[in-house]
């Protein structure tokens, strides 16, 4: 009887493990489609325009404008004036501030945002976690330092700013990348050698 329960159980937890990424992965996309096609409704329809799909098309036209004209000299300083003005709000600037940092760090090449992937002691000594390099620095007595951002798992968009010397700092061997890949996947994708003593 156990066996049997066993089975069951192993072969219900295989089914949901491989319906569970495909459902999240169409929540998604479903969220993401019906997004980009609230954004545009309104205008289709003060045009009579009902083609679906067309407001996604639209929105995703807007935005690549959008960037278009944000990478260039003029709409650069237009959109320097208007973010000027969002950060003298005193609420509403806290809020963008922050969000456009992380929104820069995690959409920029995980190259640029990172110098590197680390093992770290932390929270305590004997426990050992990674950690990203995002900066240096060195105090008065000559002690380098490094700048660490310590990402949550597996949302790596929240986590904690550490600063600790850097001779208590491994690297990983790992790129940035297979780093970030670590940490969202909780150590599934973790390589089987690592470099800790």
């Amino acid at each position: 009887m156990n066996s049997i329960t066993q089975t069951f159980r192993s072969k219900l937890f295989a089914g949901i493990a491989t319906l569970l990424p495909l459902y999240l992965t169409f929540i998604v996309i479903k969220f993401l489609f019906i997004t980009l096609e609230e954004i545009s409704g309104p205008l289709l329809k003060r045009f009579d325009i009902d083609i679906p799909g067309l407001g996604i098309i639209l929105t995703v036209a807007l935005i690549y404008i959008l960037g278009l004209v944000v990478t260039n000299f003029l709409g650069r300083k237009i959109f320097n004036i208007g973010e000027n003005i969002v950060k003298k709000v005193p609420v509403v600037n806290m809020v963008y501030t922050t969000l456009k940092q992380i929104t820069e760090t995690f959409t920029k090449n995980s190259t640029d945002a990172f110098e590197g992937a680390v093992y770290i002691q932390y929270p305590r000594e004997g426990l050992w976690t990674m950690a990203f390099i995002s900066g240096q620095s060195k105090s008065e007595d000559g002690i380098e330092y490094y700048h660490l951002f310590v990402p949550t798992t597996p949302n790596p968009t929240s986590g904690f700013f550490l600063m600790i010397p850097q001779s208590d700092a491994i690297p990983t061997g790992m790129s940035v990348e297979e780093g970030l890949k670590t940490i969202i996947s909780g150590g599934l994708l973790a390589p089987e050698d690592n470099p800790l003593p």
